[in-house]
């Protein structure tokens, strides 16, 4: 059983907020998460939808201010949320840059000597972070869905579209539809999987739709006012590719709206509904 480090149990909402650590084995580093359990968790295994944050966050960033715990208590399903890179790996420049590096893994595996022997991020939210958490928690490992914002986002739609069958689910805020075609997702790229950019198409959400579709639909909310919209985000190219290749898929623009927690937390509750539909099928 891994070793598991409890930093802090808080009580909320008739549940649990832990925030914890590990060592972890896919990125050959200390990994920290934050886990809410509904209070159904005391009784028996509740369902569990993974969020993956964007670039600069932690762990913590969903829990303080996306203002999910209350409506995942209401449903009784646990929320899961990984930080978003190794740190204090020692890797020369992984501070230096909020874009690469620490807090901007990409959820991609790192191929390039000196990030790879750390940066395992797909490994390590898609298998090694869901085996622990069914373990060690109250979570039923048959069911779970997952989400994101932003880096995040991109993260949740490759994860879902390379493991049809492991997630019910996938919902984004604001994703990066379209990494190997924006500045973000290029550095990080060409850092992490090297100069071959054919290589790149394997983490790139736009591209894996053309070859697999889910069941599913696939749910993502996008602020108009985003400042990031235009030349990080491409949406309507993701869009364009789930209609050429069948892929049911809900986009929803809203006015008015930035990249930001608030727009986040103003539709978070459309988000678990959507999510519980089907892990509670």
């Amino acid at each position: 059983m891994a070793l598991l480090n409890i930093h802090s149990k808080i009580r909320c909402f008739d549940g649990w907020l832990y925030y914890c650590s590990h060592a972890s084995s896919a990125c050959n580093s200390e990994m920290r998460f934050a886990i809410f359990l509904p209070p159904q968790a005391e009784s028996h295994p509740v369902p569990a939808l993974y969020w993956l944050s964007g670039l600069s966050c932690t762990e913590e960033n969903f829990m303080a201010k996306a203002g999910a715990q209350r409506l995942a208590a209401a449903l009784g399903v646990a929320l899961v949320a990984p930080d978003t890179s190794p740190r204090n790996t020692g890797i020369e420049g992984e501070d230096d840059d909020w874009e690469l590096g620490s807090g901007a893994g990409f959820y991609v595996n790192a191929t390039q000597p000196g990030w790879r022997e750390h940066y395992q991020m797909y490994d390590y939210v898609t298998q090694e972070l869901p085996a622990l958490i069914e373990t060690q928690f109250a979570v039923d490992p048959a069911r779970k869905s997952i989400f994101g914002h932003s880096m995040g986002g991109h993260g949740a739609l490759i994860a879902a579209l390379k493991n049809p069958q492991a997630y019910r689910s996938v919902s984004a805020f604001a994703p990066i539809c379209a990494p190997t075609l924006c500045p973000w997702g290029e550095k990080a790229f060409g850092a992490y999987l090297g100069p071959d950019r054919a290589s790149w198409a394997a983490y790139d959400a736009t591209s894996l739709v053309q070859q697999q579709i889910l069941e599913k639909p696939i749910m993502i909310d996008q602020g108009c006012d985003d400042g990031f919209l235009d030349l990080q985000l491409n949406p309507t190219r993701f869009k364009a590719a789930c209609e050429a290749s069948g892929q049911a898929l809900a986009l929803r623009f809203h006015d008015g709206y930035d990249h930001s927690y608030f727009f986040i937390a103003t539709f978070m509750e459309d988000h678990l509904r959507f999510h519980a539909d089907y892990l509670f099928e």
